[in-house]
């Protein structure tokens, strides 16, 4: 059995399937979207519309990037104010075209740099929370990596969140959570910081975050990339089919109750 750290290190292997690898396999008829309207473009977030089992979808995601050049482009797969404003475009969207959404998450975190900042980032996620909150259509998300910080929960306020095995979700890095705790960063301090951040996708359900796993092929999903592609199609699909029939103040409430209900009988450890 793996430990939470090793599900770290899988999460983020430079061979695991990106937002546009899903798009590729799953998606038909994909257009993707690009700028914030406001200051320019963020290839750290793939957005764009097509169609997913015959199902008109939204479709918003991190892309880390799978070479040096394509990881500098996007910055591993953090991203800046405009990412976040761009991915806003593709909630608002959705809403007005009556779309279901579907989210792909895998970033440790925003982008820290001074221009972040200065495009301010912070307020970009925190709309992106309100937005999601507030539409009118299904949200389905999938945690397919790494998910970190405020970075993540742009995108991962949904109807269903669904988190593949070997992938994780947290409010910080364990590295991140050892520098402070620990004040360095040393391999022990890193391990037990991940045990202790209930990161993984059993952590996850049994906190009540998630709603359910997928199943990787065994090692990990960059091994089995048609598999993995089978697993998480079928999974969305399911997740999507269990939402059909509900209208926008029906799926506003019930979003707002589970988001409520998060952490309330939660016992970590």
């Amino acid at each position: 059995m793996l430990t939470p750290w090793q599900k770290v290190q899988l999460s983020r292997h430079p061979e695991r399937p990106q937002t546009l690898d899903y798009v590729a396999a799953l998606c038909t008829d994909f257009t993707e979207l690009h700028g914030d309207r406001r200051h320019g473009d963020d290839a750290a977030i793939v957005a764009g519309v097509g169609f997913v089992a015959r199902r008109s979808l939204a479709v918003v995601g991190h892309q880390r990037g799978h070479d040096t050049s394509e990881r500098a482009l996007r910055r591993f797969g953090m991203p800046r104010a405009e990412g976040y404003r761009k991915a806003a475009r593709l909630y608002a969207l959705a809403a007005r075209m009556r779309f279901g959404l579907l989210t792909l998450v895998d970033t440790p975190g925003a982008y820290p740099g001074a221009e972040s900042e200065e495009r301010g980032v912070a307020e970009a996620i925190a709309s992106c929370l309100a937005d999601l909150v507030a539409l009118p259509v299904p949200i389905v998300c999938v945690v397919i990596g790494e998910g970190g910080s405020g970075g993540a929960l742009a995108l991962a306020v949904a109807d269903v969140l669904l988190v593949l095995e070997n992938s994780c979700l947290a409010v910080i890095t364990p590295e991140g959570c050892a520098s402070i705790l620990s004040r360095r960063q040393s391999a022990a301090a890193v391990e037990r910081s991940a045990s202790s951040l209930a990161l993984t996708a059993d952590d996850l359900v049994r906190l009540g975050i998630a709603d359910g796993i997928v199943a990787e092929p065994p090692g990990g999903a960059h091994l089995d990339r048609e598999a993995t592609f089978a697993a998480v199609g079928a999974a969305i699909e399911t997740a999507f089919s269990g939402l059909d029939g509900q209208g926008g103040p029906a799926l506003r409430a019930r979003r707002r109750a589970r988001l409520h209900a998060l952490g309330r009988n939660a016992v970590v450890g």
